[in-house]
């Protein structure tokens, strides 16, 4: 085959109608033939143009409210015969079937139909069949036929047709194959994972796809080459989020600002303002208060040196007051639903500080699939969405928590929900003063916890560690007295923890002794 192929002929059928009237003009004007199905061919004919409709090709109407209309030979043959094989040319001259050497097709918007919450019948007939298979045929056969699957493809094709006299050049179709072969492994990885949670029970095949977002100049190093793809779905987050100000986000910078949004969620915006500051996907500080500066101001004193280059989400819409408070030191990211005219007037003296808003936080009870990629496979699961109300906590030791550590136990345990494994946390007046992150041993993140709560004090010239009169979460059980007897030396007076250890008695006649209030979750939350 040549290099170059001529555009005499192109079928066109998309949903998506945005740039259609001028790519059909121009090809037209080029001397394209169109051949066209339903809405796009009424639409083409709106403006002006010449349209063949696929029924007149085929000889058969279209169908069964639309799904029946190009699965025939007249319009796959002319897609995948080989125009070097004089077997496949003999077969189109038998069968009047005229050769395709261009397919613009956009598949039924399932995705989109999904992420508004339609009803299953609604989504089941946006599962579109003829797309996927017209644009495998095409891509297949990109030797001879170009594939696009994209608005934004058209110009690209333009110039290439421009460039080459309305030819294609191998080296495009076969770009614009592999985009469309992605094209549908997303889209049934969609629909595949869509049916799955249709079912109970494990899928046999289960598979993930995205479009790429954003191209990135390195990964966690410099030496990995990296990419942001994006699903589709309508979750709000960094994926959906409008950036206002600052630099591309790198690899890290998406990593951390999804881990300090998810955490803030879990905070509804009806109780009060809360702010979580993320470094390394760990957070350093959060807290609540009662204003959004106030609730920065206290996730920022828990850990002033950690904070600084790192992540800040916030569950309000960010006012004057607050973008002051986080311009004092060097910020990377800011996310939160919102933000006012005078915080973006702040943040634009920080050219390098990113802003990000979401118009709304992603449920945290909402259920989703997290994926992990090991040697020769992925490793599956439920999001944790696990929550907990003081009712389903059972008091384990002789003095029950007060109402005020009670308060500050429930908040403990959704921060330590977002902390590396062994997470241990210090709370005290719905703030943490204390966190310990990610150590192979409980003992030693209960020391880091109790070490950061003395840097606090350091830090803001308290006469004593603020870990004295907080209390303490754990995200799964203590499995000897000793995390236990750390946590009551460095003045926490109640524990929240998962309990199940077969030393269970032995940590709760420690608790005792040491006249700490200690309930059991039944819940834990491992987060490697």
């Amino acid at each position: 085959m040549p290099d170059l192929v001529p555009v005499r002929r192109a079928l066109i059928s998309v949903s998506d109608k945005s740039g259609l009237e001028a790519l059909g003009t121009r090809l037209a004007g080029l001397g394209v033939a169109l051949v066209s199905t339903g809405g796009t061919a009424r639409a083409l004919r709106a403006a002006g143009l010449e349209v063949t409709d696929v029924a007149d090709v085929t000889g058969f109407p279209e169908m069964m409210d639309g799904r029946v209309k190009t699965l025939h030979p007249k319009i796959h043959g002319g897609l995948l015969a080989l125009r070097d094989d004089a077997g496949h040319v003999a077969s189109l001259t038998e069968h009047g079937i005229d050769p395709i050497d261009l397919v613009i097709i956009d598949l039924y918007p399932f995705e989109a139909t999904v992420a508004k919450g339609a009803a299953p019948d609604e989504v089941v007939e946006n599962i579109d069949i003829g797309g996927p298979a017209m644009i495998r045929s095409a891509a297949k056969n990109h030797r001879s036929v170009c594939v696009l699957t994209t608005p934004d493809q058209y110009d690209g094709l333009l110039v290439e047709l421009s460039e080459k006299g309305g030819q294609t050049s191998l080296a495009f179709r076969t770009r614009m194959a592999l985009a469309a072969y992605g094209r549908t492994a997303t889209y049934d990885a969609a629909v595949s994972n869509w049916m799955a949670g249709q079912v109970d029970e494990l899928a046999p095949y289960r598979a993930f796809g995205g479009r790429l977002a954003a191209p990135m100049r390195y990964g966690e190093n410099p030496h990995q080459a990296a990419a942001f793809y994006t699903d589709g779905s309508a979750r709000p987050g960094v994926a959906t989020a409008v950036q206002h100000q600052g630099k591309d986000l790198s690899y890290n910078n998406i990593n951390d600002t999804d881990a300090a949004f998810e955490l803030v969620a879990e905070f509804d915006p009806a109780d009060g303002p809360a702010c979580a500051i993320i470094k390394h996907a760990n957070p350093c500080g959060v807290a609540r208060g009662d204003t959004l500066e106030a609730a920065y101001r206290a996730a920022f004193d828990c850990d002033r040196v950690s904070a600084f280059g790192g992540i800040v989400a916030l569950n309000h819409k960010l006012d004057a007051a607050t973008a002051d408070a986080i311009t004092e030191i060097m910020t990377e990211v800011v996310i939160a639903p919102d933000a006012d005219d005078a915080a973006k007037a702040i943040f634009a003296a920080k050219k390098n500080l990113r802003l990000l808003t979401t118009g709304a936080l992603p449920d945290p009870t909402t259920a989703t699939v997290a994926v992990k990629q090991v040697a020769g496979g992925y490793l599956v699961q439920d999001k944790d969405v696990g929550r907990l109300t003081p009712g389903d906590l059972k008091v384990v030791t002789k003095r029950a928590p007060d109402a005020r550590e009670m308060a500050d136990l429930m908040f403990a345990w959704t921060v330590a929900k977002h902390v590396k494994s062994n997470a241990i946390v210090y709370a005290r007046d719905r703030a943490t003063v204390g966190v310990g992150a990610g150590q192979m041993s409980r003992v030693d993140s209960s020391r880091i916890a109790a070490r950061k709560a003395l840097d606090m004090a350091a830090a803001l010239g308290l006469p004593e560690s603020p870990a004295k009169g907080a209390v303490l979460a754990s995200d799964a059980f203590f499995p000897f007295a000793d995390g236990l007897l750390a946590a009551a030396e460095a003045g926490a007076t109640a524990v929240i923890q998962p309990g199940g250890s077969i030393r269970d008695a032995e940590v709760i006649a420690a608790a005792d002794d040491a006249g700490l209030a200690m309930v059991f979750t039944g819940m834990r939350h491992f987060r490697h």
